[in-house]
């Protein structure tokens, strides 16, 4: 049975090494994986709509959202829907 000497050197790099490929893996995901739900200001501004705007839409069922916290979601292909002039479904 051969005995191997690890340095603190050695586990130094090895660590560099994970972290490097963890960063490139998740990287890879995040350019790969588009964003499917928007916050309000987000939706605001592709809309280009004003807060009260976006109210009456969401209140009026046209563009349906989730509330978490205070703050409002959508879907992004609610959105896309919405600014195609196809009708928009309920999360429900």
């Amino acid at each position: 049975m051969a005995v191997e000497i690890i340095t603190k050197q050695d586990l130094l790099q090895a660590h560099r090494q994970l972290l490097e490929d963890l960063a490139k893996l998740i990287g890879k995901q995040q350019a790969e994986v588009p964003r499917k739900v928007l916050k309000s200001a987000e939706v605001r501004r592709m809309l280009q709509v004003s807060p009260s705007t976006l109210q009456k839409l969401r209140v009026e069922g046209t563009l349906p959202s989730v509330k978490v916290g205070g703050t409002h979601y959508y879907r992004q292909e609610d959105i896309t829907r919405l600014l195609n002039g196809k009708e928009v479904r309920s999360w429900k």
